[in-house]
């Protein structure tokens, strides 16, 4: 099994989707339990979701569960949002707080070890690749990290989650004029509701990779998952609802793309 794909493009926007992947291995997989088995914390359809919105893009695309490893944790272990409730590197629980794994069968320190060189290193080594070749080429690099969850889960926020979660870690991981279109854009969407830096402010690879003074940026947007599919099992793909909400991501990458690609980001990152 691939543990990531790449399909390359020649622009400057590089879409990482570290998520969507839902290869577990037979011998991982015989220790989960009946609620680890059912992946339900899957990014559902990323793929499909985006395919074809910019063509130039590059995909970055892990095909690893995270439920084996998190592509989008601190390999080191560290917490994305001290004091609130979160999932780690390589989760014990699911995303309602319930345990995954079968009674005894967590895996250990050294486990994670092992999981993190073969499935997390790999992934980020492409990513990181392909954000350096993207950088060569045009002197600027912008990752639009692509995730989605399901709306209502009170164990890691309150109430209903907006369908536009965009994440600049505050303001420090993107120029202002990135985080200021794909932001426009979403609290522009007729029927999608919007927010910036809520409760998702960036991921570990957004924060990672985000050098605004280098000339790399990141940007992380989270959709709730109501807006293209159905939120219980078997998750259906909504054409319904995902042919409203394609448009607006669409213009995000364009205008992303063509910002780029004008010149109003040099390539320290700076606004001209």
């Amino acid at each position: 099994m691939q543990v990531f794909s790449v399909q390359r493009g020649d622009g400057p926007v590089v879409l990482g989707q570290p998520h969507g992947g839902t290869y577990v291995p037979d011998e991982i997989a015989a220790r989960l339990n009946d609620t680890g088995r059912g992946l339900a914390d899957t990014d559902w359809h990323i793929n499909r979701l985006y395919e074809g919105l910019l063509g130039s893009a590059t995909v970055v695309q892990s095909h690893v569960h995270r439920y084996v490893i998190d592509a989008n944790r601190d390999p080191a272990g560290a917490s994305l949002y001290p004091g609130q409730n979160t999932t780690t590197l390589v989760p014990l629980t699911d995303f309602d707080g319930q345990p995954i794994w079968r009674p005894g069968q967590e895996p250990s320190a050294d486990e994670v070890e092992d999981r993190r060189r073969k499935f997390h290193a790999p992934y980020h080594a492409a990513l990181q690749e392909e954000l350096s070749r993207v950088w060569d080429r045009h002197g600027v690099a912008i990752l639009f990290d692509c995730h989605s969850i399901r709306s209502v889960i009170p164990f890691l926020f309150e109430g209903e989650l907006p369908v536009f979660n965009t994440g600049t870690n505050d303001g420090q991981t993107c120029d202002p004029a990135i985080e200021q279109e794909v932001h426009q854009v979403a609290a522009n969407a007729g029927g999608f509701d919007a927010v910036l830096n809520g409760r998702f402010r960036g991921g570990w690879t957004t924060r990672h990779y985000g050098r605004p003074d280098e000339g790399i940026h990141a940007i992380q947007m989270e959709i709730a998952q109501r807006a293209y599919m159905d939120e219980t099992p078997p998750w259906a793909w909504r054409e319904d609802r995902a042919a409203n909400l394609r448009p607006h991501l669409k213009t995000m990458l364009t205008r992303l793309n063509e910002l780029a690609l004008s010149g109003a980001l040099t390539a320290q990152g700076a606004q001209t």
